[in-house]
């Protein structure tokens, strides 16, 4: 099996393994085009096969440590993610009202020009 880079084959290093041990147990072996050292024709190969993917796991892991990090301080100082509303807060008061009097889903988003998941999370947010 031909791969890019190690990063492409798998995203923990159990996922790693186990795909390695599927493909020599079809008879086949692991050459990456652009990280010379994959290769697992040898025991050298499949050494440095096992240490990389924990070293890609351990970064992969720091890099989402600090993204976590940096959404916590962003929310912290008042960020605010995701798109905005379509609706403003008085379309949804009235969306609501509206749809207390009866009226469906379906004919309040045609009218408003919006998806019927959008009317339901403005009558949930209201």
């Amino acid at each position: 099996m031909v791969t890019v880079r190690l990063d492409r084959l798998a995203r923990s290093i159990r996922d790693l393994l186990t795909l390695v041990d599927t493909i020599q147990a079809a008879g086949a072996r692991i050459k990456a085009l652009e990280d010379p050292w994959l290769d697992t024709t040898t025991p050298h190969g499949e050494l440095i096969l096992t240490i990389m993917g924990g070293m890609h796991e351990f970064e992969r892991k720091l890099i989402r440590a600090r993204c976590d990090e940096g959404i916590k301080r962003a929310k912290a100082r008042g960020t605010v993610f995701g798109r905005k509303s379509v609706l403003d807060a008085g379309e949804r008061r009235t969306i609501a009202e509206r749809y207390a009097a009866g009226e469906t889903m379906a004919t309040l988003a045609r009218e408003y020009k919006v998806g019927e998941a959008t009317v339901w999370r403005a009558l949930r947010a209201g």
